[in-house]
C-alpha cells in the first residue's frame, strides 16, 4: 500500500510509523503540508482529522484499519479513486462531532457513546484479532449483555433517567444493528441520537431486536435527531466510546455538532 501511494502521488511524502508514534509524526507533517494524509482505522484518522483542524488543513483519507466507517462512507475505497480525488480536486466539507466533560475534549468523526456500547468496543478489540472483526463483535454483545449490571444513570432533557445505551451519530444513520449502518450525507448538521432506555433486562430484547434488524424495533428504544446534547450528573468512571477510542467521563457531557468544519477529499462517484 505505502509504495502504490509512492506510485500514484509522486509528490507526496509517505511515512510509516508505529500506532504511538501517529501524533507526532501527523504534527511534523501539517506543519510543512498543503494536504494532511493518513491511513489508518477510524481512531487514526479520528487523530488526523484534529491535527487538519488546528492547522487548517484538508484532510485525504485511506482505509487501512479494522473499521474504516469515515473512508467508506466517504467512497473511499482504495488508492486509485483516493489519488484521483486528489490530483482532480474533488473536496467537500463535512461536519465533525464534538465531546466535552469539563476540561476534557475531544471529536468524533462517526459515532460517540455512552453505556453498553464502550464495554462493546473494549471486549471486540480484546477478540478481533484473533477471531476477526465481526465474530468477534458477536461474542463481546454476547459476554456484555448476559453479564448482571446496572443501567447507566444520567439527566437528559431536565429529567435523571436509567440508559442501557447511548448512541449518537455524527450524521443520520440509515440502519443500525450490532454496529451502525451507513451514512448518505456527511453534512447534515445534526446528532442521530439513539437511546436504549433502563428497566428490567432489556439489554437482552436489545441483543434480539439487534439480530433481527435495525435497533427500532425494540420496545425499549428511541430514536431523534439534534444539533446539541447534554447529559447532567452523569456517574464517575462511566465509559464513553468515540471512533473506537475509550475514555472516562462524570458530571456534565456535551455533545454537538460543528457543521462542514472539515474539508475532505472524495471521488465525485460518491456524492
Amino acid at each position: 500500500r505505502v509504495r502504490g501511494l509512492r506510485e500514484a502521488l509522486p509528490r507526496a511524502e509517505v511515512v510509516e510509523c508505529a500506532p504511538e508514534d501517529v501524533p507526532g509524526e501527523l504534527c511534523k507533517a501539517a506543519a510543512r503540508a498543503r494536504v494532511l494524509g493518513v491511513c489508518g482505522g477510524d481512531g487514526t484518522v479520528n487523530t488526523a482529522a484534529e491535527v487538519a483542524l488546528r492547522h487548517g488543513l484538508p484532510l485525504a483519507v485511506l482505509p487501512g484499519g479494522t473499521l474504516n466507517h469515515f473512508a467508506l462512507d466517504l467512497g473511499v475505497e482504495d488508492t486509485r479513486s483516493l489519488s484521483r480525488a486528489i490530483r482532480q480536486g474533488e473536496g467537500v466539507r463535512v461536519d465533525i462531532g464534538r465531546f466535552s466533560c469539563g476540561a476534557r475534549r475531544g471529536i468524533f468523526l462517526n459515532t460517540c457513546a455512552l453505556g453498553v456500547y464502550p464495554e462493546l468496543v473494549r471486549e471486540r478489540d480484546r477478540w478481533s484479532h484473533r477471531i476477526g472483526g465481526w465474530p468477534a463483535g458477536v461474542l463481546a454483545a454476547a459476554r456484555v449483555l448476559r453479564a448482571d449490571r446496572h443501567p447507566l444513570e444520567a439527566e437528559v432533557g431536565g429529567r435523571p433517567r436509567p440508559l442501557w445505551l447511548l448512541f449518537a451519530g455524527n450524521g443520520t444513520y440509515h440502519r443500525m444493528g450490532l454496529a451502525p449502518g451507513r451514512r448518505r450525507d456527511l453534512a447534515d448538521g445534526l446528532l442521530d441520537v439513539r437511546v436504549v432506555h433502563g428497566g428490567r433486562r432489556p439489554a437482552l430484547r436489545l441483543l434480539a431486536a439487534a439480530f433481527a434488524g435495525p435497533l427500532t424495533r425494540s420496545p425499549v428504544h428511541a430514536a431523534v435527531t439534534v444539533g446539541r446534547l447534554r447529559l447532567a450528573d452523569v456517574a464517575p468512571g462511566t465509559l464513553l466510546a468515540y471512533d473506537g477510542e475509550v475514555t472516562e467521563v462524570e458530571g456534565d457531557v456535551t455533545l454537538e455538532k460543528e457543521p462542514e468544519a472539515l474539508a475532505v477529499y472524495r471521488p465525485t462517484s460518491a456524492h
